[in-house]
This record gives structure tokens, C-alpha cells and sequence, in this order.
């Protein structure tokens, strides 16, 4: 399987965070076993040789739904984005 583009891990990313707070790199494992990885995907680093694709992918994934609010190196959705994965 390919690496998955962000467009791709957003829904996935906002269900892992559904379920309450997340450090990032769990949810960066987690969404590599589900999508099944291999070790070579997982291990494959960007140009810049400082972090791999997937996790890249996943921290734009994490990051776009919620430009307007803070960082954090846990991970959770709020209540509203909670409710709104219900429907």
C-alpha cells in the first residue's frame, strides 16, 4: 500500500481523537497498523531526513481541521467535533 496523502488520514485522525486525548505518536502508530504499513513505509523519511512521510502526513492531517487553535503534543477533538463525527 502507498503512504496515505493528509486528505486521506483526516477522518481517521479526528475518530482517534474522538476518543479522548492522544499523544501524537500514538496516534501516528495506531493509524499505521490500521492502515498497514510496512516497516519500510513507516520508516520512510522526507528530503529534509528529519521526520518520516506518515508521521508528516499525519501531523498535517491534525493540524488543518484546527488552524485557529493551539498546539499541543496531546491530541484530543472537542466536544462540538466529537458530536459531529456522530452524524
Amino acid at each position: 500500500m502507498a503512504i496515505p496523502d493528509f486528505q486521506t488520514l483526516m477522518l481517521p485522525v479526528l475518530k482517534v481523537a474522538a476518543e479522548g486525548e492522544q499523544r501524537i505518536s500514538d496516534v501516528v502508530t495506531r493509524l499505521a497498523d490500521d492502515f498497514g504499513l510496512s516497516s519500510e513505509e513507516r520508516s520512510h523519511l522526507l528530503p529534509s531526513g528529519r521526520q518520516t512521510t506518515f508521521a508528516n502526513r499525519v501531523h498535517w492531517a491534525m493540524d488543518l481541521p484546527g488552524k485557529s487553535g493551539e498546539r499541543f503534543s496531546v491530541y484530543a477533538a472537542s466536544a462540538s467535533k466529537r458530536h459531529g463525527l456522530l452524524y
